[in-house]
């Protein structure tokens, strides 16, 4: 009764302070259904007629949220859970739909990101000031980018120049002694496209482990980024472009009393595509990248790297309203972290079908994926909307997925040679109803893996006396995300309700670091020339260990949010986050921030 309670209230205030507070929304808008994505199935197709779960995050509302990092804007975002182990510059995790972190296949500028040691992206080492847009979609896509989607897939977009020549300089300081500054430029000119982004951010940060056996000091960051995106229009039928990112990220951890440590977090991706528009009907677009995620630790001696590398060739072909799709792929997987030194590969042959006219719209996907260890994996997926209104409409969609071994899960003193890939079936229903600048959508899903790798402690088939990793779990992700939408006398309202159960189907127990309900609630409105805004974050108990013995309190946040013009090209940012200095844990003994102020002005000519 008294969780009951408990859960009660915990829904009740954020309702109670976004109603006194407006802020920004963040479910689909009218004019968010009209742009296009490229994540769902890898052709350009307006998000109206996308029936996958998807949300894009834009620039503004980026620089709106005034976020210290590209979790803390995707933690926001309907579906998805962060944890961290203490600031900005701590090990990161984003849980999709509940789903382990490594279950996320991550794309910056269409490169493939992943850590091999970890498992997933390096969510900290990703700078947040150089991102131009975020698509997000829910739910496993194996039959589209073969192995890792078995959660979901984020692609992140940097600036792409138009036409023009558009500079910016941004700066800020904020709470802990924070710094930031970015600059850049973008243009077009000719056939000739151009965009380049440099961003420095530094913070003496807090103490984020209070416990007595660690320093009582401040673990700051510091980081460096930067990118260039380049195109060219040979003609009128194709185009060649190059992206490149880079990010180093130096932060400070404790590793006992007396002890500091430090986080050397270095990131690169680098991509070239050709396109060709052969007719009307036909294109082609070829792509090669290149990543690498390496992370070491100093004075105590830790050294790992990631290598991937990529190939991809996709044909597309355009019928009246069916759209067909061909595509090879390869991908390469090399880790360094002595004593190993080990690589894999997989080919891969993927078909689509696309269909959409009037009222329907269909997705059909399969993928056969062949693994240099693991041998064979075939995929697919198959989806279907009707609209039975202008104003409603119902999706259905079911699809496959894996993810094989990491090679540190393979090749470690903790590695079996027989583990096998993980593997997962997806079932979701989903229903929305839009009008004007209103709307409300329910998704129900139900993800179940099979394989599920985990650690397992004590003697075993590995070198390692303390434990092994081992394919001993079954895991189910299953619940319903709320969003709705709804403009009133100039205040924009927003809100997203998750309702989930992410539990290991062998034990009972509800999966560590996630909650069974989260949400936002958000409304932005102006007055005068100021846009002002508030967000209701809320998210309830948690455990911290898969035995469900440690528990993380719920907890409920207020962030206040406002800009305005200065002056002519100039804006002023303003951001109170945490505003009642609420203390909580994402992870046992790491603290968060508490209250955090952010002021911050750009220039931007028009």
């Amino acid at each position: 009764m008294k969780n009951c309670i408990f859960n009660v209230r915990l829904a009740v205030l954020p309702l109670a302070l976004a109603a006194a507070f407006p802020s920004f929304s963040q479910t689909q808008t009218a004019s968010q259904l009209r742009e296009t994505v490229v994540t769902a199935t890898r052709s350009a197709q307006p998000l109206s007629d996308v029936v996958a779960d998807v949300t894009i995050i834009d620039r503004a509302l980026i620089e709106r949220s005034g976020a210290a990092g590209l979790a803390d804007v995707l933690q926001r975002v309907p579906g998805i859970e962060m944890s961290r182990n203490g600031g900005p510059g701590a090990t990161t995790s984003v849980f999709l739909r509940g789903a382990e972190s490594r279950f996320t296949a991550v794309y910056i500028d269409g490169v493939r990101v992943d850590s091999q040691a970890t498992g997933g992206a390096s969510w900290e080492s990703i700078p947040l000031a150089l991102v131009d847009r975020i698509e997000v979609l829910r739910g496993p896509a194996g039959a589209v980018y073969g192995s890792d989607a078995l959660g979901g897939v984020i692609q992140i977009f940097t600036k792409r120049g138009e036409n023009g020549f558009a500079p910016f300089v941004g700066m800020g300081v904020g709470s802990h002694n924070t710094r930031k500054l970015d600059a850049g430029f973008s243009g077009a000119s000719g056939g000739f496209d151009y965009a380049l982004g440099l961003a420095h951010e530094k913070s003496d940060g807090f103490n984020a482990r209070t416990v007595p056996t660690q320093n009582p000091d401040s673990d700051g960051y510091s980081s460096q980024s930067a990118n260039v995106r380049l195109g060219f229009q040979i003609n009128k039928a194709q185009r060649l472009e190059a992206t490149y990112l880079t990010s180093e990220m130096d932060s400070g951890y404790d590793n006992g009393l007396g002890k500091d440590d430090r986080n050397l977090h270095k990131l690169h991706a680098l991509g070239l595509n050709w396109q060709a528009q052969w007719t009307d009907a036909w294109s082609t677009r070829l792509s090669v990248n290149d990543s690498s995620d390496r992370y070491e630790s100093t004075p105590s001696p830790y050294l790992t790297l990631t290598r991937l590398r990529g190939y991809t060739l996709q044909n597309e072909f355009r019928l009246g309203t069916h759209l067909f799709t061909a595509a090879l792929e390869r991908k390469e997987d090399h880790l360094e972290n002595a004593p190993i030194d080990q690589g894999r590969s997989q080919n891969a042959v993927a078909l689509g079908y696309g269909f959409t006219e009037k009222n329907h719209t269909v997705q059909l996907n399969v993928r056969h994926d062949q693994d240099s260890e693991f041998g064979g994996k075939t995929t697919g997926s198959a989806a279907y909307a009707y609209a039975f209104t202008p104003e409603w409409r119902a999706s259905a969609s079911a699809g496959t997925a894996f993810r094989v071994p990491t090679l540190y899960q393979r090749f470690s003193e903790y590695g079996v040679a027989t583990l096998v890939p993980e593997s997962s079936r997806n079932l979701e229903l989903g229903l929305r109803w839009s009008q004007g600048a209103s709307s409300v959508g329910l998704m129900a899903y139900r993800n179940k893996v099979d394989n599920l790798i985990n650690y397992v402690g004590g003697a075993g088939p590995c070198a390692s006396p303390w434990g092994c990793y081992s394919n001993t779990a079954h895991a189910r992700y299953s619940g319903a995300t709320l969003t709705a939408s709804h403009a009133v006398n100039g205040v924009n309202l927003g809100a997203s309700l998750d309702l989930q159960n992410p539990r290991d189907l062998d034990t009972g127990k509800q999966l560590a670091r996630r909650a069974r309900q989260h949400g936002m609630l958000t409304a932005d409105t102006r007055v005068g020339s100021w846009l002002l805004g508030a967000e209701a974050q809320f998210s309830g108990k948690r455990f911290d260990d898969a035995a469900n013995t440690k528990v993380l309190s719920g907890y409920s946040l207020l962030n206040l949010n406002a800009s305005t013009p200065l002056a002519r090209d100039w804006t002023l940012l303003a951001r109170v986050d945490n505003l009642a200095d609420k203390q909580y844990e994402l992870a046992r003994t790491y603290a968060t921030a508490g209250r955090s102020f952010y002021v911050g002005v750009k220039w931007a000519p028009l």
